[in-house]
C-alpha cells in the first residue's frame, strides 16, 4: 500500500502506531520489574500499573468532547505527547511511591488522549474501507516487537534503568509522529444528529462495551504479571521478551488476515470467538506455564485475544458510533471497556497475587474473559431483519 493509496495517509498513521505501542512494549513487559527493583509490592505495582488504565476511566471523555466541539483532533495529540515527554523526565529521579504516583498520573491522564482520538482519525481516512485498518494498526505490533525482544536481551545483561532510557526515546519518537498525522473529514454527516445516548441503549452496543470491559479485565494478570511470573518460574529476561514477541507476531498474521476473515464471517461471531480464546490462553497461563509447549500454545492464542479481537471490536464501535459522536463513541469505549476493564484487572491482580497466587489470579481473568462470552452471545448480536429496534 502507497503513502496515499486511496485518499488513506499509510505511513503517517502506521509510524504513530509504531512509536505508540513501542511504549507499550516498554510499559506491559518491562515497568513492573522496574518497580519491583524499587522494592515496591504486589499491591502498590498493582496500583501503579493501573494509573495507564485509570485515567481512561474519565480522560477520553474529556479529550473526545473537546475534540468533537472544535475539530481538532490531531492538536489534542501533540499536545499530549509533549505533555508526556516532559513529565516522564521526572522519573529519573523519583523512587518513592506517592511522588511516582502522581508523576504516572499526570502522564496517564495525556497519554490516555492519544489512542482514541487517532482511531478515529484512522477510521475516518478509511471511511467505508474499514477492512484496511489492520493493515495500518499492524505496525503497532512490529514496534512492540521489536522492543520487546531487545529490550529483554538487553536486561539480562544491563540495569533495569536501561527501561527509563527507551520510554524517554519512545516518547519522543511519539511527539514526531504525532506532528506527521494528517486530520480527517468527520464522515456520515447524514447521521451527526443521533442522539448519543439513543446509541448507547441499543443492547448490542452496551454487551460490546461491557465484553470488552471484562475482557480488558480478564488481562490484567497478564500485562500486570507476566513477565514476574515467567521470571520466578525461572525463564530468563529474553526469554520473557521472546514470549511477548511470539504473541504478538501472531498478532500480525490476524491483522492481515482479517479482510479475508470479515468477508466470510460476521464481525460479531468473530469477537464471540476471541472471548472464548481468552477463557481458555488465561487458564493455561496460571497453571500450565511451567510446560514450555503450552505457553507456546497460550502465546500463540494471543493472535485471538488481542489481534483478531481489537479488530473486530474497532469495526463494530466505528459501525455504532458515526458522524460527530466518532470521537465520543471511541472515547467511551475506551473509558469503559479499557479505563475500567484495565483498572479492575490490574487492581485485583495485584489484590490477588500475593495472597493466592498466580494460577488463581489467571484464573479469575479466565472467568471474567467466560462471564464476557455469556453477556455479549446473548445481547451482543444486532436484531433480525423484520424485528425492529
Amino acid at each position: 500500500m502507497s503513502q496515499q493509496a486511496g485518499g488513506v495517509p499509510y505511513w503517517r498513521l502506521s509510524g504513530f502506531y509504531f512509536f505508540y505501542f513501542a511504549f507499550v512494549g516498554v510499559m506491559a513487559p518491562y515497568w513492573g520489574l522496574y518497580l519491583r527493583a524499587l522494592a515496591f509490592d504486589a499491591w502498590q505495582i498493582g496500583v501503579l500499573m493501573s494509573l495507564l488504565q485509570v485515567m481512561r476511566i474519565f480522560a477520553p471523555n474529556v479529550w473526545g468532547h473537546i475534540a468533537d466541539r472544535t475539530g481538532r483532533r490531531v492538536a489534542i495529540v501533540q499536545l499530549a505527547a509533549f505533555v508526556c515527554l516532559i513529565a516522564f523526565v521526572g522519573v529519573f529521579w523519583v523512587t518513592r511511591f506517592w511522588p511516582l504516583f502522581l508523576i504516572m498520573s499526570l502522564i496517564s491522564f495525556f497519554w490516555s488522549a492519544s489512542l482514541p482520538l487517532v482511531e478515529a482519525i484512522t477510521l475516518s481516512h478509511l471511511r467505508e474501507h474499514t477492512e484496511r485498518y489492520g493493515r495500518i494498526r499492524l505496525w503497532g505490533s512490529v514496534g512492540f516487537i521489536l522492543v520487546v525482544v531487545g529490550l529483554g536481551t538487553a536486561l539480562d545483561h544491563a540495569s533495569i534503568r536501561l527501561v527509563l532510557w527507551v520510554v524517554l526515546l519512545l516518547l519522543l519518537g511519539i511527539l514526531v509522529t504525532a506532528h506527521l498525522v494528517p486530520e480527517a473529514q468527520v464522515g456520515h454527516p447524514d447521521q451527526e444528529h443521533t442522539p448519543l445516548g439513543r446509541v448507547l441503549r441499543r443492547p448490542q452496543v452496551w454487551a460490546l462495551i461491557l465484553a470488552g470491559l471484562l475482557m480488558t479485565a480478564a488481562h490484567g494478570p497478564y500485562y500486570t504479571f507476566f513477565t514476574i511470573h515467567l521470571v520466578e518460574l525461572g525463564y530468563s529476561k529474553s526469554l520473557a521478551g521472546w514470549l511477548w514477541a511470539l504473541g504478538v507476531v501472531s498478532e500480525i498474521g490476524v491483522f492481515l488476515l482479517m479482510p479475508r476473515v470479515f468477508a466470510r464471517a460476521r464481525v460479531e461471531s468473530v469477537l464471540l470467538l476471541t472471548l472464548l480464546a481468552a477463557f481458555l490462553r488465561f487458564l493455561l497461563i496460571g497453571h500450565g506455564a511451567g510446560h514450555l509447549p503450552l505457553l507456546l500454545f497460550a502465546q500463540l492464542l494471543h493472535a485471538l485475544t488481542f489481534g483478531a479481537y481489537h479488530a473486530s471490536a474497532m469495526s463494530l464501535v466505528h459501525r455504532h458510533f458515526t458522524g460527530r459522536n466518532q470521537a465520543r463513541g471511541q472515547a467511551l469505549y475506551n473509558s469503559l471497556a479499557l479505563g475500567v476493564g484495565g483498572t479492575l484487572g490490574s487492581l485485583v491482580a495485584g489484590a490477588l497475587w500475593d495472597a493466592l497466587g498466580a494460577g488463581m489470579t489467571f484464573a479469575t481473568g479466565a472467568g471474567m474473559a467466560l462471564l464476557a462470552v455469556c453477556i455479549f452471545a446473548l445481547k451482543g448480536r444486532p436484531p433480525r431483519v423484520g424485528s425492529g429496534g
